[in-house]
């Protein structure tokens, strides 16, 4: 499958659930490591406040990551995000925990990834995206990728797109302005 955005923005008007990988798509794949061991990451704020765009217009949001990381856990609680599950390199059993949990079938999902621990949940799901800066295998997956790279505002542009092609963009944006 190549990037086809017809396609794309066809499937994108059914998809109940994004679901995100963190590391090189939330963030930019960089790890900040201190003299005791500890990690860092940087997170983008336009992702965050599309994340809550996203969830105030009823586009429910998921985190799937390979890796465990106090300070990922510490923002997806700080987004309001149920659906974290990190630490899973293999990500379609969790995916499919998920849709079954949510009532969904994996036609109304869309997932955003970056690298190979991505290309099972793509496979499954009826919306692959990935960010700009995928590796090749991944952007030959994905029906939509992002202008944007990993942790520089990909995720607010997938959210942007989803929301844009289900009709849902004016009414998240509209939230944000003062009443009348």
């Amino acid at each position: 499958m190549a990037q086809d955005a017809k396609l794309a923005a066809t499937r994108a008007r059914d998809v109940a659930l994004l679901v995100l990988d963190v590391d090189g798509v939330l963030t930019d794949g960089g790890l900040y490591v201190d003299a005791h061991g500890g990690i860092a990451k940087r997170f983008h704020a336009h992702d965050g406040l599309g994340i809550k765009a996203a969830q105030m217009a009823g586009l429910q949001v998921a985190v799937i990551s390979g890796l465990d990381s106090p300070a990922v856990a510490a923002r997806i609680k700080e987004l309001g995000i149920g659906e974290y599950h990190p630490g899973h390199h293999h990500k379609v059993p969790i995916l499919t925990g998920i849709l079954g949990r949510l009532g969904l079938s994996p036609g109304q999902a869309a997932y955003l990834g970056d690298d190979w621990v991505d290309a099972g949940p793509m496979g499954l799901v009826g919306l692959p995206m990935a960010v700009a800066d995928a590796q090749p295998e991944i952007m030959d997956l994905a029906l939509w990728v992002a202008s944007r790279p990993g942790g520089h505002g990909a995720v607010r542009e997938a959210i942007r797109f989803l929301l844009q092609a289900s009709g849902r963009l004016e009414a998240a944006y509209a939230w944000f302005l003062p009443e009348g």
